[in-house]
Formats: C-alpha cells, structure tokens, sequence
C-alpha cells in the first residue's frame, strides 16, 4: 500500500512487479551516471578553454562516442524485453472479466460463474480515500490470473499497481492483462 509523500514504488505483490522496481533502479542508475557525465564534462568545458582542442578529428573518440550510447541503449532494452516476454500470456488458473460503469465496477469470476457489483465507499467510511470500495476484488496469490476488462459508457481506468497491472476499460474493445 502506498504512503503519504511517499517516494518510491509501492511494495510489491507479484514477480513481475519486482523485476519492474529493479528495472527502475538499473534506468535511474545509469541515468544519474550520464547526469553527472554530462555536467561534469559541461563545467570542465566552461572551466578549461583548452579542454576540446585534443578532439579534433579522432577516430577513435568518434568510435568511443559511437559505442557508448549502443552500449547503454541495449543496457537498458535487454532487461525490458525480459520483462515484456515474462508479461506475455501463460496459462491462466482464472478469468476475472471486469465491466467499467460510471460509478461502479462490475465483476464476474467466469470459471466459478460468481458475478458481483463494486461501489466506492463514503470518503467519511473508507479507509483508503478514493480507493475503498464495498465489494473487493479477491484474486488468488502467486497465480496466473487473466484479466479482461471493458466499459459501458466511457474509457475508464482499472489498476493495481502493487501488482504491476492498469488498462484502459473502452467501450466496445476488450483488452486483456495478465498478472
């Protein structure tokens, strides 16, 4: 559950959602290193009038700078595959079909044929402000779930970020998300 003023990404409840926190550390490591690069090289421009003279037509430096850049882009799209294909349908234990109203989400569990409506509580009786709701969503741990959702009236939003999952609900279009 997230906190007030908090900083960093809510714990997580599925193995994808860990391999999503530790990508994120990976990028904010390697973009705080070409930060510093970047403004260490900047000053030292500004500082030292002779510091550029020495780049003059280098093939070496134009192979490094070439380099670099493909090194860190494939850095960074190594680890995102692994998540996409990790993400990718698996044989699923349940189907949660999930109807967006405009004030109420609608739920239907399709192997076990139990449907139910979920309202928003009272902001004076909820315990989560704009997240409680009357009828939770039960979903099983560490299983496969399928999730299909759409919409009756307009686009909505369905998300449980601790469990690395949000879709868009549009009316006509079913998409589908796997946890």
């Amino acid at each position: 559950m997230s906190n007030f003023l908090q900083l960093n990404l809510q714990n997580s409840n599925s193995v994808i959602m860990e391999y999503m926190i530790k990508f994120h550390d990976h990028l904010m490591v390697v973009l705080l290193l070409i930060i510093s690069f970047i403004m260490y090289t900047s000053f030292n421009l500004l500082i030292n009038k002779t510091y550029n003279s020495k780049f003059k037509e280098s093939q070496n430096m134009e192979f490094i700078w070439t380099m670099i850049p493909a090194v860190i882009l494939m850095s960074l799209a190594l680890p995102s595959m692994k998540i996409l294909y990790i993400m990718e349908e698996n044989n699923p234990l349940l189907t949660v079909k999930s109807m967006g109203h405009q004030w109420y989400w609608s739920y239907e569990y399709s192997d076990f044929k139990v449907e139910f409506d979920s309202y928003m509580k009272l902001y004076m009786n909820a315990n989560f402000r704009l997240l409680d709701v009357d009828n939770r969503l039960v979903l099983p741990v560490n299983a496969k779930v399928r999730i299909i959702t759409s919409s009756e009236d307009v686009i909505h939003s369905w998300a449980m970020p601790s469990l690395t999952l949000k879709m868009d609900a549009v009316p006509g279009r079913l998409n589908q998300m796997n946890t």
